[in-house]
């Protein structure tokens, strides 16, 4: 039984729990707990209970509770006659010094963070959930989210580039931490502020975890969220648009192609009177996108999206004008449009003799294609540049020399110049300097 004895300054606790000072001193001003003593001087003194009792009230976030349910259920087990610190499972608060078989040895966050990631790339479910848990027990539940989760994932991802994990480790990581936000979602406190928001992301995009991630802190902020997933139709914002009026429509993209996509959704959204907000990878990579896209940009971070969401509510600003593509650039996709079947079959004509996986050419295909016209879409070809990451991660994986992308957009060059005589020239020069920048240092 952990010690009643008041001993440990705030200082102490902070360091032992992971909550901040605010967070404790809210919970005393709302609910009465914790109640520490205080000094002669007025500072506040927490026994080892309090300190128990705090991670016990944590590790229920964690759970996916609120913190008014957690400390209901704490007075719930008290007026029942059982002490919580026994009766729940999980972790046991208090302990202190004491580690449990299951738990890593280093409990700060960058530390749980490698467990968690290294129980992903084994696909060890358990012992990654448990890790979770533990790190949702000492930590808040908004700090392990971004810092441990959304940070793990930006690492898998990276390790994927650098060809140092497979898809199926980055899927199964990605699924884990998915589940982990719904949970924490459907457990959040009921609404009680006046605005309604709608999340989610354009046609074709898949990649929701900065969506998800979105929503959660949005609704422990008090605030009404409808999260409608990946892959939206645009019909389907403009119907859900229709039937609750939201303060604010906001996008998430990740990729150019998806860019594309979200462009036209929030062109068709803000003509039907809506506030749109947006932003995800592909904006941080290409700033210059943010000239083309009619609404407004939440910023490069997590932290600086979340502020700009309160100040729009707030002050409801006119929407950004979009520049528009010019006349060339809208001749060029129509004319692509309708010649990218020749084009793509002239491509495989030329490959067929060559040893190359007719799959990796059809990826390549599709891959290109796409980003051509969400690049003419959006009026600069060079959008695509960041894009071509994909291509080097491709080589590797595939064990592939850079030679092969070199003879395959050389190809691709030259079926455009057959096809698009009038047009062509302007992206095979974007593609041949594409190529000299990223294959030929």
């Amino acid at each position: 039984m952990p010690s009643t004895n008041p001993i440990f300054n705030l200082k102490a606790v902070l360091k032992e729990t992971g909550v901040s000072a605010d967070t404790l001193r809210a919970w005393e001003r709302r609910y009465g707990i914790p109640s520490p003593q205080r000094t002669p001087g007025g500072h506040r003194l927490y026994s080892e209970h309090d300190i128990s009792m705090i991670k016990w009230l944590v590790a229920r976030q964690g759970e996916g509770l609120s913190i008014s349910r957690a400390v209901e259920m704490w007075r719930e087990q008290i007026l029942s006659g059982k002490d919580p610190l026994e009766t729940m499972p999980g972790p046991r608060p208090g302990n202190f010094g004491a580690q449990s078989i299951y738990l890593p040895p280093e409990t700060g966050l960058d530390a749980l963070r490698a467990q968690w990631l290294a129980a992903c790339l084994n696909f060890n479910e358990t012992t990654a959930e448990q890790t979770l848990n533990l790190a949702f027990s000492l930590y808040p539940l908004e700090t392990v989210s971004v810092d441990l989760l959304a940070r793990g994932l930006t690492e898998i991802g990276m390790l994927w580039f650098e060809n140092r994990a497979s898809v199926q480790q980055e899927h199964f990581a990605s699924s884990l931490a998915a589940r982990r936000l719904d949970a924490l979602i459907a457990a959040a406190p009921a609404p009680g502020r006046p605005h309604s928001i709608l999340i989610g992301c354009p046609p074709n995009e898949w990649h929701n975890f900065s969506g998800m991630l979105l929503t959660l802190l949005l609704r422990r902020r008090g605030l009404n969220v409808i999260y409608l997933g990946a892959n939206v139709p645009t019909d389907r914002f403009e119907e859900t648009l229709s039937a609750i009026q939201p303060s604010l429509v906001v996008l998430t993209s990740q990729q150019l192609r998806t860019a594309a996509n979200l462009q036209q959704t929030a062109t068709l959204l803000s003509a039907h009177g809506a506030t749109v907000a947006y932003g995800g990878r592909i904006f941080a990579m290409q700033p210059g996108l943010i000239a083309h896209i009619p609404a407004h940009y939440l910023g490069d971070t997590l932290e600086a999206g979340i502020e700009k969401i309160e100040t729009l509510l707030v002050s409801r600003p006119n929407t950004p004008k979009a520049v528009p593509p010019s006349n060339e650039h809208l001749q060029m996709l129509k004319n692509f449009i309708v010649k990218r079947p020749l084009i793509e079959n002239s491509i495989n004509e030329t490959t067929r003799p060559y040893s190359t996986n007719p799959e990796h050419i059809a990826n390549a295909n599709q891959f290109l294609g796409d980003n051509i016209i969400a690049a003419l879409q959006l009026g600069d070809l060079h959008f695509i540049d960041s894009e071509l990451d994909w291509l080097e991660t491709m080589i590797k994986i595939n064990r592939m020399s850079p030679q092969v992308v070199t003879s395959y957009l050389k190809n691709y060059a030259s079926a455009i110049n057959q096809h698009m005589p009038e047009y062509g020239h302007l992206i095979c020069d974007w593609m041949q300097a594409a190529t000299d920048n990223k294959f030929l240092d």
